[in-house]
C-alpha cells in the first residue's frame, strides 16, 4: 500500500485507527490507545476510528489548519518547515516513544513507530521530492 501522509507526517497507510475494518479491530486499537496513554480511558469505536484530517479534526499542534489554510497536503511541502508547530510535534512523538515502547509488543511498536514516530522522516522525504 503506498504510504498517506498526513500534514504533521504520521503515515496514516498504516495508522491501527485509519485501518480497522471489523469492530474488533476498532476496540484493539482503542485499547491500544489507553495502554499507551493516548487516553484516559479506552473509548468507543465511533470515537477512535480515524477518517483522516480536516480542518475541522482536533489537531493539538494547530497542523491541519495550518496546512489547510496554505493549500498544501503536508508540512513538507510548507516552504516554512521546519517551523514551530512541527517541532513541538517531534518533541510530543518523541516524548511518547519510550513509554510506547515500553507498554507495546513488539508487533505493536513496530506499527506504532511507522506509522506515529517516522513524521519527520517522512516529511523530510516529502521535501526532498
Amino acid at each position: 500500500m503506498k504510504s498517506m501522509i498526513a500534514a504533521c507526517g504520521n503515515d496514516c497507510s498504516i495508522c491501527p485507527r485509519m485501518l480497522p475494518k471489523t469492530d474488533a479491530e476498532l476496540t484493539a486499537s482503542a485499547e491500544l490507545w489507553h495502554k499507551i496513554g493516548y487516553r484516559e480511558q479506552a473509548v468507543s469505536n465511533d470515537e477512535i476510528k480515524c477518517e483522516g484530517c480536516t480542518p475541522n479534526t482536533w489537531c493539538r499542534h494547530e497542523i491541519v489548519s495550518c496546512t489547510a489554510s496554505r493549500k498544501i497536503e503536508n508540512c513538507g511541502e510548507c516552504g516554512d518547515y521546519p517551523c514551530n508547530k512541527i517541532l513541538a510535534a517531534f518533541e510530543n512523538a518523541r516524548h511518547h516513544l519510550l513509554d510506547c515502547r515500553k507498554c507495546c509488543t513488539d508487533a505493536e511498536f513496530a506499527i506504532m513507530e511507522k506509522a506515529f514516530f517516522e513524521k519527520q522522516m517522512n516529511l523530510d522525504k516529502v521535501r526532498m521530492d
